[in-house]
């Protein structure tokens, strides 16, 4: 199987990190594409029938100032395999009653637990679209702790935590864009994600040939080739046209697109977390999530290797595996989910117990902000509040005599002060998606 959501400049499935190019595969799971066969593929499976992608051979133009082996040179002077994504707009999707009724049900539960959230949507749907935007990156293995992400939004923190912050304002963008998911809508997202770490690639399709795993010098021992930049426009046009039938249950809609995005792979950077923005963007314009972000990348991480196993098996035919994928995803980030609600409810009420301060204080709105915001400092409690800075200092106290907010910083100018309650139950949520592997040989 090939995973192809892995990025140029981000990192491979095993931890590494490098360019999309770089060889970060263990050997015996790379393959030449160039013994795979031009001749389109199908896989009948019952009543599933899924066009498999094709292959077509383009020349390449080495550079001589890469280094790189003979043996790489050499083979460098033949043609590449690159893919040719089928045509699905207008493709029949019909899949098993089994699969169907999986991804119904994983829905039905999408759709209650948006409710069960959205009664109290002010805490929640700040801290759950957080919670999505870190586990989409981790499956970029783009990790850090819930503290480095929130002291990233106040601009602090390290590179990881501020390209998850740069991946929660791209969901941000593709929710607020769900009612016109369309080509620009696109480059919306992929240019929030990326204009602060490269603006030279954000909100623009590729122009150049992309490869997952192989070598830096070109993609002929790749894993998976993406189509030549020249197919991407077309490609692209295509897959709107797809997302914008309505014939199609949701959850199996998003599934199959967001498999065919990963296969046109549109971008030299972010397609995975693009992709997956997408995937919120359609369950949002469907009208499935209302009011909240479902943590469906938390349940993908669940079992890593069977979410690349099942866009692999997309691309030689078969939409079945990432449709039941997204399906069981479904109900493993829900139950997290829930988890996650369950600790901040016990939290905020255990802050009420704590806090001594007047019912009409400002602490008491200074708490509900820490629970969207876990780390914060005066100026943005100012904006919040709409108060004068040093007015923030005494609604801060209570809460600072109490324990509920901790400082951290010896600043005198930037002081900052963390929620470790709130913090804790989030690197909780983080923990229990886990990362499990299939077992070594």
């Amino acid at each position: 199987m090939f995973p192809a959501d892995v990025d140029v400049n981000g990192l491979a499935p095993d931890g590494s990190e490098g360019r999309l190019s770089a060889n970060r595969y263990p050997t015996d799971r790379i393959v030449s594409l160039l013994t795979i066969s031009d001749t389109k593929r199908r896989v009948m499976n019952d009543r599933v029938a899924w066009p498999a992608v094709d292959f077509e051979a383009c020349d390449w133009h080495s550079r001589d100032d890469v280094p790189a082996s003979r043996q790489a040179r050499l083979l460098a002077r033949q043609p590449y395999q690159a893919a040719i994504p089928p045509a699905i707009a207008d493709e029949q999707v019909t899949l098993q009653a089994a699969v169907l009724a999986a991804a119904e049900d994983a829905s039905t539960e999408i759709a209650r637990f948006d409710a069960e959230a959205g009664a109290e949507i002010a805490p929640f749907a700040a801290i759950l679209l957080r919670s999505e935007s870190a586990a989409s990156s981790k499956i970029e293995n783009l990790t850090a702790s819930a503290r480095a992400i929130a002291e990233a939004e106040l601009g602090h923190g390290n590179r990881n935590a501020a390209l998850i912050v740069a991946n929660e304002r791209a969901m941000s963008a593709a929710i607020a864009l769900a009612d016109q998911l369309d080509g620009p809508a696109i480059l919306n997202m992929h240019d929030a994600l990326l204009r602060d770490s490269a603006p030279a690639i954000a909100g623009r399709w590729r122009d150049q040939q992309v490869w997952i795993g192989g070598g830096d010098y070109s993609p002929h021992a790749a894993q998976f080739i993406p189509p030549h930049q020249d197919r991407v426009p077309a490609a692209i046009d295509d897959l709107i046209r797809f997302i914008a039938r309505t014939d199609i249950p949701t959850l199996a809609h998003a599934a199959i697109t967001h498999a065919q995005f990963e296969t046109i792979h549109p971008f030299p950077d972010g397609n995975g977390r693009v992709g997956r923005a997408l995937v919120h963007a359609q369950l949002r314009h469907a009208r499935l999530t209302r009011h909240v972000t479902v943590p469906v990348s938390a349940g993908l991480l669940t079992d890593i290797d069977s979410y690349f196993a099942a866009l692999g098996a997309y691309r030689d035919g078969d939409p079945v595996p990432i449709v039941e994928r997204f399906a069981d995803a479904t109900f493993a980030a829900l139950a997290n989910g829930r988890q996650l609600v369950a600790d901040l409810h016990r939290v905020r009420a255990d802050w009420g117990q704590r806090v001594k301060a007047r019912r009409d204080a400002a602490a008491w709105k200074v708490t509900e902000i820490a629970m969207r915001h876990p780390v914060v400092n005066a100026p943005s409690l100012s904006r919040e509040l709409d108060i004068p800075q040093t007015n923030v200092y005494r609604a801060l106290q209570p809460l600072v005599d109490a324990g509920v907010l901790v400082e951290f910083t010896n600043n005198k100018r930037d002081r900052l002060w963390r929620a470790p309650d709130v913090l804790g139950a989030l690197d909780a949520f983080a923990a229990r998606t886990g990362r499990r592997q299939r077992p070594g040989p």
